[in-house]
Formats: structure tokens, sequence, C-alpha cells
């Protein structure tokens, strides 16, 4: 099973599209989404500095448009996994079908303006804790008012909050850890950034999403998202909810994923991933930096590719888990039963404890596809409902 990942705000580096404005209808399609974003990607990807590229407000779409200016040279039909860091979800939801490209465009360039003028209201920061007890990090984070904004796994947490705040950690860090100060606008994913989660959710309220085709992983808890409306209620929150990134990748590994795509500009999330997921199960990776990766990148999806599990052309929806445990249907709940919107219909037990798993929408329970105990992966189908609901 394959995963292609969209990777976040940080990535980016000097001129990294450049090679991709060779290719056939690059440029005019950069021109485009440029018009929608209200930036001009090419120059962002060819000729801005690295100050230029470091704006929050230039950043988020000229990542966006790089992921999904990559995916259209590979077979996505042969994928089955998607996941993206931060701004790379609305890349990672465009790649599963929940948006079309113009919309995650449209979203990152109202997301990165309105998080860059949410970071102009008073000084605020993020630093890199690397290192430490992970329980002793984050008590140490809550002692000095910050927050803990990206759970990267592999030994890093990123803290956010006032500047004199991240000053304080710094100069009293976690045992056997080091701080690192980040080179950012301000405190992404945390409250500070209400502002922006308003005015994103202004702008999404408008959009009719799809269902995900394949399995899409939302960065709210690692969980599979199966439904498009609750997908964009989580890219909305998102905004000020951290980042846990530690359990998309502990959901790759519950799904078996053994081969990893990382899209330009590629290398900190595949950094991660190699840290994190090691022994004789680790997946093999590729980074798309250039089109010259291209081959190789083809080259995994044809050894590693797979159908996706959503199957969102039949005339019925599908109820799937959350996460990876063992199934147990609520009670009293029979095939033939009506369902409405929002209803528990069973839970999951994880190692974190029972995760709910609910009905997105109203509708006859026709089958059940997971009966009681029975061991689930994230994005398995559970329950069968009727028609178009």
């Amino acid at each position: 099973m394959l995963a292609v990942l969209s990777p976040g705000q940080g990535s980016q580096k000097p001129g990294f599209l450049t090679p991709w404005l060779d290719l056939t209808g690059t440029e005019a399609r950069l021109r485009w989404w440029s018009a929608l974003a209200g930036v001009d990607l090419v120059h962002l990807g060819t000729a801005a500095d690295a100050d230029e590229i470091k704006d929050t407000a230039r950043t988020q779409p000229l990542l966006v448009a790089a992921a999904l200016l990559a995916a259209e040279h590979l077979p996505m039909h042969d994928v089955a996994v998607t996941a993206g860091h931060s701004v790379g979800e609305l890349g990672a939801a465009a790649l599963a079908g929940v948006l079309p490209a113009e919309a995650a465009i449209t979203l990152a360039g109202v997301r990165g303006r309105e998080m860059a003028a949410a970071c102009a209201l008073e000084p605020t920061g993020m630093a890199a804790v690397l290192g430490g007890d992970p329980d002793e990090v984050l008590a140490a984070i809550e002692r000095h008012g910050l927050h803990p904004a990206n759970r990267n796994g592999a030994g890093q947490i990123v803290a956010a909050g006032a500047l004199d705040a991240l000053d304080k950690l710094a100069a009293e860090p976690p045992a056997k850890a080091r701080v690192i100060r980040l080179q950012v606008a301000g405190a992404f994913h945390t409250p500070y950034m209400a502002p922006a989660e308003a005015a994103l959710a202004a702008v999404a309220a408008g959009i009719t999403p799809a269902d995900p085709a394949r399995i899409l992983l939302s960065n709210r808890d690692g969980a599979a998202v199966d439904h498009g409306r609750v997908l964009v209620q989580r890219l909305v929150r998102q905004v000020t909810a951290p980042v846990r990134w530690d359990l998309c990748m502990r959901t790759l590994a519950d799904l078996g994923v053994t081969g990893v795509i990382e899209l330009p500009p590629a290398g900190t999330l595949a950094g991660l991933v190699k840290r994190e997921l090691k022994g004789p199960d680790a997946p093999e990776i590729v980074t798309l930096n250039t089109p010259d990766d291209l081959p190789a990148a083809r080259d995994l999806i044809a050894r590693h590719g797979a159908a996706p599990s959503h199957e969102p052309a039949l005339p019925f929806r599908v109820v799937v888990a959350p996460s990876a445990g063992t199934f147990t249907p609520a009670r009293d709940l029979t095939e033939g039963g009506t369902l409405r919107a929002g209803q528990v219909i069973g839970h999951v037990a994880t190692r974190q404890g029972p995760v709910d798993v609910t009905a997105h929408d109203s509708g006859v329970l026709t089958e059940w596809l997971a009966h009681h105990d029975d061991p689930v992966a994230p994005g398995q189908p559970l329950a069968r409902l009727d028609g178009h609901l």
C-alpha cells in the first residue's frame, strides 16, 4: 500500500519550482492558480528569495500549488492514502478528490493571508523542542503558558505562543532537550489564529466537497476521514488546533503502508517518517523534488500501489473506521434500522481508548461490514448505508 504526502510551511526553498516549468502547461497552470490565490506563483517558485517565500501569505498557496503540479504527473489512481502536514492538508484533500484543485488553491490563498494578518496582531512565534521525555516536554510547554502546536513524532514537538514565554522555555529547556527558535511569523495552530479560522470558515462555507476517493488522514488525530463535509470542517478547525503528525504516521504504520512519496518541496516529512517508522516494516521512501525524480516515484507506485478503499461511485455510502483497533457495534442497532446524522453506531477500541464511530448522514443501515471484536484498520468500511443520503 502506498501513501502520498504533501508538505507544509517551512519546507520551501528558493527556486524549487524552476525545473517543473520545463514541463508543458505548467507555467500556464501556475498563472491561472496565481489569479485564484492572489499571488504570483511563477515568480515565487522560481525567482523569489528565501525572505520573500517565508511570507505566510505567499508560502501557503505556493506549497499547495507545488504538490498539485507534481501529482499531475503520477498515476494517482493507484495511490491508496493521502495526507498532508498543516497547509499540506489542502493539497492532500485535492488529491483525495474532496476538493477541486482550484478550490484548494483558493483556500490556501485565503488561509495564508488571514494567518499572516492574525500574526500581526501581537508578537508571537514558535520553537522546536527536540529530544527529551515527551510528557516532560509537554508539561514544560504548558508551564510557560505555551501551546504544543505541532507534535511531529521522531522526538520533535513545536511550542508556540508569546515571544517572552518562548524565551523562558529556551532558557529553561526540559531535561535532555534542545529548543530551537523557528523563523515563522507567529503562533500557528494555536488560539492566536482564531481570526484566521473565522475568515477561512466564511469562505469554506461556500464549497461543495466530495467524499474522498481514497483514504485521507486528518492532522487532528490521524483518523481516516470518509466524508467531504467533515474534512472541510477539520481543515478550518486545524488553523487553531495542534497538528498531530505523530498520529498520522502511526496510522500509516497501522495501515501497513509499504511505500511513501513526498511531493515537492520534499524532504521534511520523509525525514520524520524515516526516523519514526523503523525496522523491517519501514516503508520505502521517494522524495519527489524535480521532474528527474518522477521515474523513481512511478516505479514505487507500480510496486507498492493499491486500489483505494473508498468507493464513492457506488449507489450507497459506507461508514469507515477512524482508527486501528477492535470494532464493537452499538447495542440494539440491527440491519434495516434507521440512522440519523450524528448517531453513534459503535466504537473502535484503540491503544488510546475508545473512539466513537458516527453516521454522518441519515439513512438505513443495510449491512454490517464488520462485526463484534473484528480487528479493523483506519479507513476500513464498517457499515453500509442505503441510497443517496
